[in-house]
């Protein structure tokens, strides 16, 4: 049968309204039976038996337009109404802006929606909750105790369980809470932290507590925070200060209460961005000089920590967790290659077969980031300013460009680079229009955002972490987070790699602060050898794995102990890049 034909036969019939199953009384011939549920015209065994309806229909003039049914025996039966989706209004109510900014900053401002709906990050903050900042609450716990500032502390059921799946997947971490509660290697110590304040965090945390330390906390990104663990750990006794969407004075606020405490003085620090380490540094210079020891997990906070080391203004020992090899090749690596995916599909359900996209940056997170989008069919452009991580992105498959080469015909831009000013307002200009753009760094400073806060771009909230930035043209690029790290900010990362990371700070800080006087200087120190292969033993039951050991002879051989450690500390584990940073404290961008 030809098109024609089935089109001209199509034409000949009217679409008929089906009445749903409430509007038909029991009696009526529409019914359905106890033989057949099914509703007509579904190609059902008894569908040919069942009275149809005439397809005429009409407009009835006294009924305002409604329509009506003229069934075969002449009677006319109203058709049923339906009530008609209002976009107009919804657009209108959508595009709303809270009037009372109070302490929020203007850029804060426009990313109202994301403190207090339901997140991207499976978080459980209630929607209900009013606009009145935390800081402006009074809450306490179900033991009164009042040393807090979060969202809402009734949330910490859904926080606690939160944490109880997280226990799940971080063997180590409470493998390492089992052996050494009894000897409390922390007992006496004072941690305050900055980091993301998450369910794994939390099992940081209370691990912290189970050893013997005390523990004040604050967030070290104003949009990662899940409410619920935050309202968790509030309820079971820790001082947490932070909240899901933040205001920038909010953050250094929550920072301050955590630290300007009557009666409580720090001795360790556990940062991730080294904003806690500096706040001290210059808000309390002799608070400062009494810390026993630091610990810092991110790439930025470790440059901030080598340029006071360089400066001679480092005058407490420090851990450099970011260059361990159990964070680099597992936190860096093989979570951004997981999360990378997850946290664009959560904000935009993007399809990424086919797509091009260009990633500033090869280190262990453009490693991750770019055999993730590789595996799903992108088209994958690789910049880079190393040499040698050039070369094993053109040996991995990857172009090596500059950015402006394909700024104009990419899909998608990445940053991950730990710098600042990697994408600019002139590559955000000659961007295509719908042009995705994130960062995967810890820091917000490698995407000028600031300089899209002009008059003539129109910022548009389309989605919690969302922004539609919209030229005068009409060109919009769409923005991730207002360029701040993609992953935590709107998504999840994989809790197994996270239990890696947490039990090698948690290591640190055990070595720092039971360390002998003289065991470490005024310095920037990596983690030993011997502590990155204990984390790793400590997760290898997981997978049912058995390691082979050594026979005497073989241990003579190589010249090792049978126990370990059995690589020297230049050994680069395959693809970690070298960082000059092991050398000298000049971090070099």
């Amino acid at each position: 049968m030809s098109v024609q034909v089935v089109a001209a036969k199509m034409a000949e019939v009217e679409l008929k309204d089906v009445p749903t199953g409430k509007d038909l009384s029991a009696g009526s011939p529409m019914s359905p039976t106890s033989e057949d549920k099914s509703l007509p015209g579904l190609l059902t065994p008894n569908a040919a038996k069942l009275p149809q309806a005439s397809a005429m229909k009409r407009t009835d003039p006294q009924q305002n337009g409604g329509e009506a049914f003229v069934n075969r025996d002449g009677t006319v039966a109203e058709a049923p109404r339906m009530k008609k989706i209002q976009f107009a209004e919804q657009k209108q109510e959508f595009n709303k802006r809270p009037s009372k900014i109070g302490r929020r900053s203007l850029s804060r401002s426009i990313s109202q929606s994301s403190t207090d709906s339901y997140s991207s990050a499976a978080s459980y903050t209630d929607s209900s909750d009013d606009e009145t900042s935390p800081r402006d609450k009074q809450q306490k716990n179900s033991k009164g105790n009042g040393d807090f500032c979060i969202k809402n502390i009734k949330q910490a059921d859904f926080g606690r369980r939160e944490i109880e799946i997280a226990e799940q997947e971080m063997p180590a971490l409470m493998a390492l809470r089992k052996r050494a509660q009894g000897e409390k290697p922390l007992a006496g110590a004072k941690v305050v932290g900055c980091t993301h304040i998450t369910a794994q965090t939390a099992v940081l945390m209370e691990t912290l507590s189970a050893l013997g330390a005390q523990c004040r906390w604050a967030a070290c990104n104003i949009y990662s925070t899940q409410n619920e663990v935050a309202a968790a750990l509030a309820e079971g006794g820790f001082s947490v200060f932070a909240w899901k969407g933040e205001s920038e004075d909010d953050f250094w606020w929550c920072i301050d209460r955590c630290v300007n405490v009557e009666g409580w003085q720090p001795n360790m620090i556990l940062d991730d961005g080294g904003d806690l380490t500096h706040w001290i540094y210059k808000k309390y210079p002799s608070m400062f000089k009494k810390i026993k020891g630091i610990v810092e997990e991110s790439v930025t906070g470790v440059h901030r920590l080598y340029q006071l080391s360089k400066a001679g203004k480092l005058c407490v020992p420090a851990m450099n967790v970011n260059d361990s090899v159990t964070k680099q090749k597992f936190d860096n690596l093989y979570c951004c290659r997981e999360s990378i995916l997850d946290g664009y599909k959560r904000t935009t359900d993007v399809m990424f077969g086919g797509k091009q996209v260009v990633v500033c940056g090869y280190g262990e997170v453009g490693k991750g980031c770019c055999a993730a989008l590789k595996a799903m069919g992108s088209i994958v452009y690789v910049t880079e300013i190393d040499p040698i991580c050039a070369l094993q992105a053109c040996m991995d498959g990857f172009r090596l460009v500059k950015l402006n080469e394909v700024i104009r015909q990419v899909d998608i831009v990445i940053t991950c680079t730990g710098n600042k000013n990697v994408v600019v307002r002139e590559h955000l200009d000659r961007m295509k229009n719908g042009c995705i753009v994130c960062n995967m760094g810890h820091s917000n400073t490698e995407i000028d955002v600031a300089s899209l806060r002009t008059p003539e771009l129109t910022w548009e909230r389309v989605r919690s972490q969302v922004d539609h930035v919209i030229w005068p043209d009409g060109k919009r690029i769409v923005l991730l987070a207002e360029g701040r790290l993609l992953n935590l900010s709107c998504s999840t990362v994989p809790t197994f790699v996270l239990s890696i990371t947490a039990t090698t700070q948690a290591l640190a800080l055990i070595e720092l602060y039971n360390a002998p006087e003289g065991r470490y200087k005024q310095d920037v120190y990596l983690l030993p050898k011997k502590m990155d292969e204990y984390v790793a033993s400590l997760h290898l039951p997981t997978f049912d794995a058995h390691l082979t050991e050594l026979t005497d002879e073989q241990a003579k051989y190589l010249g090792l102990n049978k126990n370990g450690p059995f690589k020297p500390n230049y050994y680069r584990y395959a693809d970690v890049p070298f960082n000059p940073c092991l050398l000298h404290h000049d971090f070099i961008l």
